[in-house]
């Protein structure tokens, strides 16, 4: 039996970026906030010497070993669904500061067009543009509402960048000047001027100089040293939520973190109609305890979310067969920006590619959201068109060869140490759209090591995930070409998602909206039907912007702390913020 512990004003189940940010807010509000993390305890210190190729970008030794906990995985709602068990095929961050630690660090706002995109897209197009089986739906918040909460998540993580000349006019400066521009860069955007386009700097989570957030946070300037993506920073060059919220919210004398804490449980009070703590396994005893608080927030990633919610019998599970509840719709991800590109190979450049940051790019977003005309193209939305200067290691620079290029022996040999250098490319990160036959739920014949069933994605593309692809790899080819490449060879759409969920990039399944018919949390990422239950992250995504999704994560976070100390003082049911009200 669990042990029953003190209780607590609030308890967080997670603790990257939306874990951390929720965190830091309500211990700085004066609240008792107790926060769980199920992986081990993780500081700076813990990622010096992380400089090893080997390790963590072939072996993956950062990641969540999938022997135990993972997801299953199918394309038809009839097909016997199967676990994804290796870690090249699936990558989750695990430990303190979650995903966060090992991503690249591209920081784009989402587009107004994509907060409204159903409203906006019937305004221009009509109806008839969004193709029946699309889950297409407003995020019940607009542009102008989040910019604040973008801006203090931006200078919170001390993000430099430069102003987009395609995106709103900002209110403030970026926190830091942008990242330098390296020679590939410099061709790119001039390739880019060249077309008619409007290159930009990306703008980073690594930083271009010393930065002290307003929390007091301080962070050292990027030595573009490569080992970003899938690696933790021993520098605290990038942001993330161990140089920043994590931080602050240990600074904190009612703040405690309990790690290796597997919560299992949302505790639902059937007749109050409220969460009342969650219960969770010590993982290094076996111990199970009860921790109760006035408000639960689930911050985890958005598999945990999900799942959580389902093991917990909370809300409306989604059916796709009527299209009825909410739990688990919506499921949506990153798949497809593998595909959305051209690679060029140049004869008589050599780029010093060895040197390189997780966001040090430049990127064009004529093609993002709804910035060109859709009339005649048989898709909606965009995304942006990057080319990044990542950094390679001996072992990733070495496999990039034309395509013509036999696989072993002298000739391969040859070429792969003579295109080390000389191989560039671009990539379109296109929307993905939600659709009814797309979801979550458990899964029938899967269990974890503790008996509970694994969770269960359903995925499959449609045709705008393949139209969509297209258009990118023919909009890359051509700055490719004008680049100057060589040889040019184009990415492939494939016909059907292969069950590969590598980037991390994975959400919905609790999306937020301004309908309790068609989501399962309002603008303040608060549950329609049990009011003191917070679901934060990834998991709110209706669908999949045409950027990256970690910017927005931070600041549906820090309107989910703003909600939660709204309703810790009014305790009820929070109006959104068009003055919505659902009781």
């Amino acid at each position: 039996m669990a042990e029953k512990l003190d209780k607590v004003d609030v308890v967080v189940v997670g603790m990257g970026w939306a874990g951390g940010i929720v965190s830091a807010e309500m211990a700085k509000a004066g609240k008792k906030v107790v926060a769980l993390e199920k992986g081990a305890d993780k500081t700076r210190e813990d990622y010096i010497g992380v400089k090893d190729e080997l390790r963590f970008d072939n072996r993956y030794q950062i990641m969540q070993e999938l022997s135990g906990d993972t997801i299953t995985s199918r394309n038809e709602i009839d097909e016997t669904a199967l676990p994804v068990r290796t870690m090249e095929d699936m990558q989750l961050g695990t430990g303190v500061g979650g995903a966060s630690v090992h991503w690249a660090g591209a920081s784009y706002r989402y587009w107004p067009y994509e907060f409204e995109i159903r409203s906006q897209t019937i305004d221009r197009y009509g109806e008839d543009k969004i193709p029946e089986d699309m889950n297409l739906q407003d995020w019940g918040i607009t542009y102008d509402e989040m910019e604040k909460y973008y801006e203090k998540w931006e200078y919170t993580a001390g993000i430099s960048g430069e102003q987009d000349p395609m995106a709103p006019e900002r209110k403030k400066p970026w926190p830091n000047p942008p990242l330098k521009e390296t020679p590939s860069l410099k061709l790119f955007k001039d390739a880019a001027k060249n077309l008619g386009l409007h290159p930009f700097q990306i703008a980073a989570g690594n930083l271009s100089q010393n930065y002290e957030n307003p929390d007091g946070e301080k962070l050292n300037a990027c030595m573009y040293c490569s080992f970003c993506t899938r690696a933790g920073c021993d520098f605290s060059a990038k942001s993330d939520p161990i140089a920043t919220v994590v931080k602050t919210a240990s600074k904190q004398d009612n703040f405690e973190l309990r790690t290796r804490a597997n919560v299992r449980r949302v505790l639902y009070d059937d007749d109050s109609k409220k969460a009342t703590g969650v219960m969770y396994v010590d993982e290094a005893t076996g111990d199970e305890y009860e921790q109760p608080a006035d408000v639960v927030v689930l911050a985890a990633f958005a598999f945990s979310n999900n799942r959580l919610l389902m093991l917990s019998d909370i809300g409306e599970q989604y059916d796709p067969e009527t299209k009825k509840g909410t739990i688990g719709r919506n499921f949506n991800g990153q798949y497809n920006s593998a595909f959305h590109g051209a690679r060029g190979y140049f004869e008589n450049e050599k780029f010093n590619l060895y040197m390189g940051a997780g966001a040090l790019g430049a990127a064009v977003n004529d093609y993002a959201a709804d910035n060109f005309d859709h009339s005649d193209l048989d898709f909606i939305g965009g995304g942006a068109i990057e080319l990044r200067q990542y950094g390679f290691g001996a072992i990733s620079s070495s496999g990039h060869v034309p395509g013509d290029t036999p696989s072993w022996g002298k000739e391969y040999k040859d070429k792969s140490l003579h295109y080390a250098y000389r191989s560039l490319v671009i990539w379109y990160t296109a929307i993905t759209m939600s659709y009814w036959h797309n979801y979550l739920d458990l899964d029938p014949t899967y269990k974890d090591e503790y008996g509970d069933p694994l969770l269960r994605a359903t995925y499959k593309f449609g045709d705008q995930e393949r139209n969509i692809g297209k258009f990118g790899i023919e909009k890359c080819h051509e700055i490719m070409e004008e680049m100057g490449a060589d040889i040019i060879e184009d990415g492939e759409v494939p016909d059907e998602f292969d069950h590969v969920y590598s980037g991390g990039h994975y959400t919905g399944g609790v999306v937020m909206g301004d309908d309790p018919e068609t989501s399962a949390v309002n603008n303040y990422l608060q549950m329609w039907d049990v009011d003191n239950l917070f679901v934060v992250g990834g998991s709110a995504f209706p669908q999949f912007g045409g950027h990256h999704p970690t910017p927005t994560i931070g600041a549906l976070a820090y309107r989910a702390a703003e909600g939660i100390e709204k309703y810790m003082e009014e305790g009820e049911q929070l109006a959104t913020a068009r003055g919505r009200k659902y009781i």
